[in-house]
């Protein structure tokens, strides 16, 4: 049997990170990988682009994710300015887009795969694919990886198999089977970064394709707030996505088996219910002769006003000089709140990212390393950590990558 100084199951960009990392360190190197290639998830990151990190302040960054205070000590390590270094002297040219998003200058994730595939190979990395893990026991010296077709002993194992979202990819859970078999605790997982499906089927199939920006969407669970979003929103077939729907989704995800949960959305969030109320009136009082349905192309998007006045539950034929001050109240409101009611999220098909995974509690922040059991090393998406959009997930798998490789 083969052994080596460190065993990395994943061929994502932790298991990436952690591999390259241990192996400049002179280390003896496995990489296993079930696909036919590394970085298959790396792919289809940043629609296919590449959306590597993003340059907000450590702070901020500490703000977008679910457990984020647990990245501290690791960003204090290796942070965005320390990954965007890492691959421009390695020959990769970065951009700066909006909302501080970093991506490859050629906009081809593509490039991100070819530049660690290119570093595993200069620090001796063994890469091992089509390999899929399905055991790990512990023999004294070393632990024994069992594989489909063959083991391998390793002093050290780092699990970086990643979650159960794009499962297409090889992220189906296999790595939460892992930690369990080596003792550790699992926290519920469900679909996060993902579309959220509505009951209000009528209005929706009429909303089909509009989308939104600078709105307000609040979750609440019997009237409590559980979490909101500021900017795009997307309607589609099934209900809502958009970035501020994705970024919602994961607290939707972890409350949907307590009760039912509503979406509400704040489509004119600067304005209070009171200067909204005064704008319709001038709206009305400028246009009587107009029908309210044309008089609201100067308020709300044109694909978006009747449905909306269909859930205001007003006629668009009616004229302005005929709406009573109710229906203006009713209308009022309902831009403040154009509310629907969940029922469920797309599956992990379609999500992005997995809510849930190995008890932070159970892992040691400064190393990557268990302290159930010694030896044993966590990286990326495994872990109970998933951030928002904007390259934030991808720069905690690398920096979580890049602890356990350093410190095994």
């Amino acid at each position: 049997m083969d052994i080596f100084d460190v065993v990395v199951i994943g061929g994502g960009p932790a298991g990436c990170m952690a591999a390259i990392k241990a192996g400049q360190r002179k280390k003896k190197v496995l990489l296993l990988e079930k696909n036919q290639d590394i970085g298959k998830k790396i792919l289809l990151t940043g629609n296919r682009r590449g959306n590597l990190t993003n340059l907000e302040s450590l702070e901020i960054f500490i703000t977008k994710y679910r457990n984020g205070s647990f990245l501290r000590n690791g960003f204090a390590r290796f942070f965005n300015s320390d990954l965007i270094e890492f691959f421009e002297t390695n020959g990769l040219s970065l951009k700066t887009e909006r909302g501080n998003r970093v991506y490859p200058e050629s906009d081809n994730a593509r490039d991100i795969v070819n530049v660690l595939k290119r570093i595993l190979k200069k620090c001796r990395v063994q890469v091992y694919t089509e390999k899929v893990v399905t055991d790990i026991t512990y023999g004294g010296e070393f632990f024994v990886v069992v594989t489909s077709g063959k083991s391998f002993a390793g002093r050290k194992v780092i699990i970086a198999c990643g979650g159960k979202s794009f499962p297409k990819t090889g992220s189906n859970g296999e790595g939460y089977i892992l930690a369990k078999k080596t003792g550790h605790k699992v926290t519920k997982t469900v679909p996060a970064l993902c579309g959220i499906e509505v009951k209000n089927e009528n209005i929706i199939r009429k909303c089909r394709g509009i989308t939104l920006k600078n709105v307000r969407i609040t979750a609440s669970l019997a009237g409590k707030k559980i979490d909101e979003e500021f900017g795009e929103v997307l309607f589609t077939h099934y209900g809502l996505s958009g970035p501020a729907v994705l970024n919602l989704s994961g607290a939707v995800s972890e409350n949907l088996e307590r009760g039912e949960i509503k979406l509400s959305i704040n489509l004119k969030p600067a304005l209070s219910e009171e200067k909204i109320d005064a704008r319709l009136r001038r709206e009305l009082k400028a246009n009587s002769n107009k029908q309210l349905k044309n008089l609201l192309k100067n308020i709300l998007p044109a694909g978006l006003i009747a449905p909306f006045l269909q859930y205001a539950g007003i006629t668009g034929e009616k004229q302005a000089n005929q709406c009573t001050k109710e229906e203006r109240t009713r209308i009022t409101k309902s831009l403040m709140d154009f509310a629907f009611s969940v029922s469920g999220v797309r599956p992990f098909s379609d999500s992005m990212v997995t809510r849930g995974g190995v008890d932070v509690t159970q892992i040691n922040p400064k190393t990557m390393e268990s302290k159930v059991t010694p030896g044993i090393f966590f990286a990326g998406e495994v872990i109970d950590i998933d951030g928002k959009t904007g390259g934030y997930n991808l720069q905690a798998a690398f920096t979580t990558g890049y602890l356990a490789g350093t410190s095994v």
